[in-house]
């Protein structure tokens, strides 16, 4: 199995006391330091890779905006330092050179430990602590360059990937399955949203649901609709902020409980795909949590050897 990272993923520095610090580059890779995994170091995606999905205006933005010191909010949330660009840059490139890997049968599954996340990025607006569509750009290279005929993106992070749908919604191969809190920030991702061509899968979970009820939303309703699409590529948007110690979510999931989803989501990708997963690392703010998390999550992807 193939890890992709870069130290200078930890260069994005938003304020003190940001819940999206550099210490959780840190956490995710302390839970991976004992597998016995390929290790790659990501390079930064070109204005060509990110064209496909970003204008190039918006990259000549956030340039112009990265300050040489300091920080620059670009909303609320969502911040620039020295060093930020960069960092998104590495992030995107780790998304589509992981799928590069698995769809020319480098590797069969790939993990990006990498930040900033990216499921909340619009096409010309950063928002929710992301500023690229880091799975939609993967999705896009899965077709655009490896011929996929279909490709499924599962989001179990806490809060609703509105950026991912939005970037993939207009194309039917792409199926796009959320499960997320509700109501939660930022507020989308309602059931009845089923995109234009109804590949949209939204899952609103309230709070306080555990493992054994994700189990049967899995069981009842994803796995089904994924068994229908028949993916050539599977691609997870793996946040962790559903962790019941996570401070930004109210869902009660254990690192376990990843663990197990992963291996049933890896089924469905055996069955079809030739085993191919590339998965990349979004939420999850407690550093602990994130740490053993992550660890399932890519025991179970195959990283136990």
């Amino acid at each position: 199995m193939l890890l992709l990272t870069h130290p200078d993923c930890a260069r994005h520095r938003p304020p003190k006391g940001h819940p999206e610090r550099p210490e959780r580059h840190a956490a995710a890779l302390a839970g991976l330091a004992t597998l016995p995994l390929t290790r790659e170091e990501a390079t930064e995606a070109t204005d060509a890779d990110l064209l496909p999905l970003h204008p190039q205006a918006y990259l000549d933005a956030l340039r112009s905006k990265e300050p040489r010191e300091g920080e620059t909010p670009l909303d609320a949330d969502t911040w620039l330092s020295p060093g930020s660009v960069r960092a998104a840059r590495l992030a995107a490139g780790a998304a589509l050179r992981a799928t590069d890997r698995v769809m020319t049968g480098a590797h069969r599954t790939a993990f990006a430990a990498t930040r900033p996340p990216g499921h909340h990025a619009l096409a010309r607006t950063p928002m929710g602590f992301c500023l690229f569509g880091n799975v939609a750009l993967a999705a896009r290279r899965a077709i655009d360059h490896h011929g996929a005929s279909r490709v499924a993106i599962v989001d179990f992070d806490v809060h609703h990937g509105n950026g991912t749908q939005a970037l993939v919604e207009d194309d039917p191969r792409i199926l796009f399955v959320s499960t997320h809190q509700s109501p939660l920030w930022p507020g989308t991702g309602e059931a009845t949203d089923t995109g234009p061509h109804g590949s949209v899968l939204n899952l609103l979970l309230f709070a306080g649901t555990d493992g054994a009820a994700y189990d049967r939303v899995l069981t009842d309703i994803i796995l089904p609709r994924l068994d229908a699409h028949r993916p050539d590529l599977l691609l997870i948007s793996a946040g962790f902020d559903a962790h019941a110690d996570d401070p930004l979510g109210g869902l009660r999931l254990i690192a376990a409980d990843f663990g197990r989803i992963t291996s049933r989501l890896r089924d469905v990708a055996d069955r079809y795909a030739g085993g191919r997963v590339a998965s990349v690392l979004e939420g999850g703010y407690d550093l602990a949590a994130l740490r053993d998390s992550v660890a399932a999550h890519v025991k179970a992807l195959g990283g136990q050897g």
